[in-house]
This record gives structure tokens, C-alpha cells and sequence, in this order.
């Protein structure tokens, strides 16, 4: 359709595209300022789901990341060799229970500064005002937060 003008009409807004846009601004932002610490946004995701529930196994953590259980035990493996998580029960046959470090839990301090100097920069009062809107529609929905 056009306008009176003979232009067409804008297009329809569609909030998938436009969210779906914004996280992959937030992802490069975020993988950005990660860097530094080693850190990727699924390796901190899976740290901080190991940091919240203590004693967590492959199972649930690859239920809570999305991912499979195959992936999981290749980025744990990883984060274990990197001494930034431990296996308490790592023997054949036994269920595995994954808890963080104290060096996994400093990392996981640092790489909370930098989500926060990420949020500042796309959410903070310098930002766009209509990402600003964005991130206080998402802290109302979600009260309490949810920073790994």
C-alpha cells in the first residue's frame, strides 16, 4: 500500500526482528568486553548456572543452557582444565556434581563488572531512550535480576 504522498507506508514493525537485532548488538558487546577475562557468553552462562546451583549435574545444566549434554561435558572439561570448575564425583558410573572454584568464582566477579559496563553502555542513561525503556521493561518483568 502507499501513503497519499505515493510513498509506500513504513514497514510493520516486528518486535522479533527488532529484539533478535538488539541481542546480537548485546552478544557483540558482551563477547567484547569478555575477551579480556577468557570468557565467552556461553562459558559464562554455563559458570554462572554452575555457581547458583552448587552441585549441579550435566543433565540440568544442559537442560538450563539449552544445549546438549555432549556440549556441556566439552565446555565443563574445559572450564575444569582452565581450573575454574571441579567435578566433586568425576568416576564411571557416578553422578557428577560441578561446583565452582574460587578462581572460577573471581572470574565470575570480574566478568560481572563487565556485563555491567555493557549494560551502561546500551542501557544507562547515555543510551538510546528507547533501549532504556527496553531494560526497564525487562527489570520489571523480571524483579531480582538474573546477572550470572
Amino acid at each position: 500500500m502507499s501513503t497519499e504522498t505515493g510513498r509506500p507506508d513504513p514497514p510493520v514493525t516486528s518486535p522479533s526482528i527488532v529484539l533478535l537485532t538488539l541481542a546480537r548488538r548485546i552478544e557483540t558487546e558482551l563477547n567484547t568486553a569478555l575477551a579480556p577475562l577468557d570468557l565467552t557468553v556461553g562459558r559464562l552462562g554455563l559458570l554462572g548456572h554452575i555457581a547458583g546451583v552448587p552441585g549441579v549435574s550435566f543433565s540440568d545444566l544442559a537442560r538450563m543452557s539449552g544445549i546438549t549434554v555432549q556440549s556441556v561435558h566439552t565446555a565443563v572439561k574445559a572450564l575444569a582444565a582452565a581450573g575454574l570448575v571441579r567435578d566433586r564425583t568425576a568416576r564411571a558410573g557416578s553422578a557428577s556434581t560441578i561446583e565452582i572454584t574460587p578462581e572460577g568464582d573471581r572470574l565470575l566477579r570480574a566478568a560481572r563488572e563487565a556485563v555491567a559496563a555493557v549494560d551502561d553502555l546500551l542501557f544507562g542513561p547515555d543510551a538510546d531512550p528507547i533501549q532504556r525503556r527496553i531494560a526497564q521493561t525487562v527489570r520489571t518483568a523480571f524483579p531480582g535480576g538474573g546477572t550470572p
